[in-house]
């Protein structure tokens, strides 16, 4: 190990003051007027220290118990009022007022002011060493106290148990395993390994260097085990990611009768919620009402955080609107519960109400917010958003950066994602990923993939993920051989072996670009059972060229695999219409009549002065219906002058023409474009959210709009993005 020397005036970023340097600081205090008992009190009669030299060390002791009448904290400042006058007055510092000083300044948040008074002391006891190196670890100056202990031994003075003690915190803090088992050996050899309080220290020393079988024998070794080491060992397993060994652990400690208290249920929630286990939720939530500890902060909170990742909002609302504090901690959960549950306006709303409560938001807050901007497709209050991540410094958290680009590419804007993502001084894999990805989605697949060479140039390997971007870049484009290329050599280029994912992103290229029968060998080919999204891309391609007996045969396969899904339905039931096979559509019908499946409706959202609204097929909810509907009309006439003709081939339901065009007509993005032209102001890009894939109708017929009002459409549907400017779109009608 490293060794210290003690006369070097700085020391791993501590600067060490010399005794005489100290006399000078600490002349010019004044013992301050304290209105308070001892032993600020005794303080004011300074003559009295001369005459007890050993009072000094008690006098320290009570100052580090003190609270400090204007911080709260324990009082340093007495303490070193003391040592001031202690100096002023010339007295020697005897062995038990050294060591007492060095543990006031330690537990008293000053460690230089420790470290000084320690390098002081003529020859250091164990006390002495003990009251520095435990300073050093509860300021997390964990290799300042590895390196006190190692001239500790240099010294010659043998350590003991409560030494080895804070060593084990030490190396637990900076994962370092090998010097955990010479102090574990150590400590055998001294027959203080049976020690409570040190085994608990080699359990959560191993637990934190990831060895939970070294960790279990020390707890098994134990022949009296209290909370506290129950606590220990559930901690590490649930750290470690052995969730289901920490949940059976506290089970077995029920079941047993022992003692538990609010840090075992808050630790055994973390892996509740990791595993998704709602009933042991439910049970762990009446076992700590039953037991009087329901109350605790952490046990609501962790509650609350439990049952937001299980997605049980309704019990995760009613605990947040229980408490009887507000803080951030459950703001967070809360948001966040709201954000992956898909309720994004819930989660802004809170947000709200978290900054009317004066709470001041932290980086994890503002990237749940922005991936529910993302989710809701809502541009301007991600814009403002990402001011308050500027204002409050979010900007240099790689997640807050991370979310800003994906709520910026999701929300239709590629461009700011663009400017985001270069402003991110560290990009790791998740930054490249998300930035690909929004090429992708945009169908820039050409910089999507010169995005992908350039992140291989700076030495960032890809993920699983990224290659999923990869490869759906080159489907929005077109992109077959450059698809095939990455495809067929991703697990010898970058060791990756594709995944379902993989295999439907090719399909789909395949499929789309007409080589329907290179995407039935692949299909064919797949080592595993190929899933829904592999199907659904071989339907999907079947549909684009109207290929009846591929989209019989993928159906079917769907129908076992995913018998819910109406999406499944609704692609045969188009192939069947568009070859005018109406018999078939009702039969399809009927399936979905007798299997009680409903078709998902079509939903389109549109945002307006920091609001969402909501549009479906023939809405007439809202307050503006008449003038929305009076748009269209407008539009209608206007668009039948242009050219127009509505794609009435692609309807299913079997009435005349003008009944079909009169459906098509009432679509909910056609209405939510009609929305926004009334609602927004002259020039602005309209953005519209859909839910499921645009139509042949509706994305001909906002070529039209956007060339004759002169404005930027820009629609996500739940494959990609669509820009319709100047009468084309974006995708070249390739989606």
């Amino acid at each position: 190990m490293l060794s210290m020397n003690k006369t070097s005036p700085r020391f791993w970023g501590i600067n060490f003051l010399p005794h005489s340097t100290l006399q000078r600081l600490y002349m010019p205090f004044k013992t301050p007027t304290v209105q308070t008992a001892s032993p600020a009190a005794i303080l004011k009669d300074s003559q009295s220290l001369t005459k007890l030299p050993v009072s000094y060390s008690n006098l320290l002791s009570q100052c580090v118990a003190a609270k400090s009448l204007t911080s709260g904290l324990q009082d340093g400042g007495l303490g070193r009022t003391l040592h001031g006058l202690m100096l002023k007055m010339g007295l020697d510092l005897d062995q038990f007022s050294a060591n007492a000083l060095v543990d006031t300044y330690s537990k008293a948040r000053e460690i230089e002011g420790a470290v000084a008074v320690f390098q002081e002391i003529a020859h250091p006891d164990v006390v002495s060493w003990n009251a520095v190196i435990a300073g050093c670890v509860l300021h997390d100056r964990n290799d300042l106290a590895l390196m006190m202990l190692d001239e500790m031994n240099s010294s010659g003075t043998s350590p003991n148990m409560f030494t080895l003690s804070s060593a084990l915190k030490a190396c637990a803090a900076m994962r370092f395993k090998e010097l955990g088992k010479q102090l574990h050996s150590c400590l055998i050899k001294r027959v203080a390994d049976s020690d409570l309080y040190a085994s608990v220290g080699l359990i959560d020393m191993y637990s934190k260097c990831e060895m939970m079988d070294d960790a279990r024998r020390a707890y098994d070794s134990m022949p009296k085990k209290d909370v506290i080491a129950w606590n220990a060992l559930i901690s590490g397993y649930s750290q470690c990611g052995d969730d289901f060994e920490a949940v059976s652990l506290f089970s077995k400690m029920y079941n047993e009768d022992i003692d538990f208290n609010q840090t075992t249920i808050s630790t055994v929630l973390k892996s509740v919620a990791s595993l998704l286990a709602i009933k042991v939720c439910k049970q762990i939530h009446s076992i700590s009402i039953k037991s009087g500890i329901y109350s605790d902060f952490y046990v609501i909170n962790s509650l609350l955080d439990t049952y937001g990742k299980c997605n049980h909002i309704d019990e995760a609302s009613k605990i947040f609107e229980e408490r009887t504090w507000e803080d951030l901690v459950a703001y967070t959960s809360m948001i966040t519960a709201y954000s992956q549950y898909g309720d994004g306006e819930e989660a802004l709303k809170l947000y709200l109400q978290m900054q009317d409560a004066d709470i001041k938001p932290d980086a994890f807050i503002c990237s749940s917010l922005l991936n529910a901007c993302a989710k809701l497709s809502a541009y301007e209050q991600g814009k403002q958003l990402h001011v308050h991540a500027i204002k409050f410094g979010f900007m240099c958290d790689i997640f807050a950066s991370n979310s800003l680009v994906n709520m910026y590419a999701k929300c239709g804007s590629i461009d700011d994602a663009d400017r985001a993502f270069f402003e991110i001084p560290n990009r790791g894999i998740v930054s490249w990923s998300a930035m690909i990805g929004g090429y992708a989605q945009h169908g820039h697949g050409k910089q999507a993939l010169q995005l992908f060479n350039q992140m291989l140039r700076v030495g960032v390997p890809p993920n699983h993920i990224t290659l999923v971007s990869v490869l759906c870049a080159c489907n929005h484009a077109g992109l077959v051989n450059e698809g095939r290329q990455y495809f067929e050599k991703m697990e010898e280029m970058f060791g990756i072996k594709p995944t379902q994912e993989h295999y439907a992103c090719m399909i789909d290229l395949l499929g789309r670009s007409g080589k329907l029968n290179e995407a039935v060998e692949l299909v064919n080919s797949i080592p595993f059972e190929a899933n829904g999204s592999v199907w659904g891309a071989l339907l999907g391609a079947a549909r684009i060229h109207k290929n009846i007996e591929l989209g019989q045969k993928a159906a079917e396969m769907l129908y076992d695999l995913e018998p819910d899904k109406s999406g499944t339905h609704v692609l045969l039931a188009n192939i069947y219409a568009s070859a005018g096979m109406w018999e078939n559509v009702a039969k399809v019908r009927k399936v979905m009549k007798d299997s009680k499946v409903k078709k998902e409706p079509g939903m389109s959202w549109i945002e307006i002065k920091d609001k969402v609204y909501t549009f479906i097929v023939g809405d007439r909810s809202h307050s503006r219906s008449d003038e929305i509907y009076a748009k269209l009309d407008q539009l209608g006439d206007l668009l039948s002058k242009a050219g127009y003709s509505p794609v009435v081939e692609i309807d299913i339901h079997n009435v005349n023409r003008s009944e079909k065009e009169k459906l098509l007509y009432h679509h909910s993005e056609k209405l939510a474009v009609a929305f926004g032209l009334i609602a927004m102001p002259p020039g602005a890009p309209i953005r519209v959210k859909k839910n499921i894939r645009i139509c042949v109708d509706c994305h001909t017929f906002l070529k039209f709009v956007c060339k004759i009002v002169s404005r930027e459409i820009i629609v996500r549907d739940i494959n990609r993005f669509h820009h319709f400017k100047d009468g084309s779109c974006s995708c070249g009608d390739y989606w």
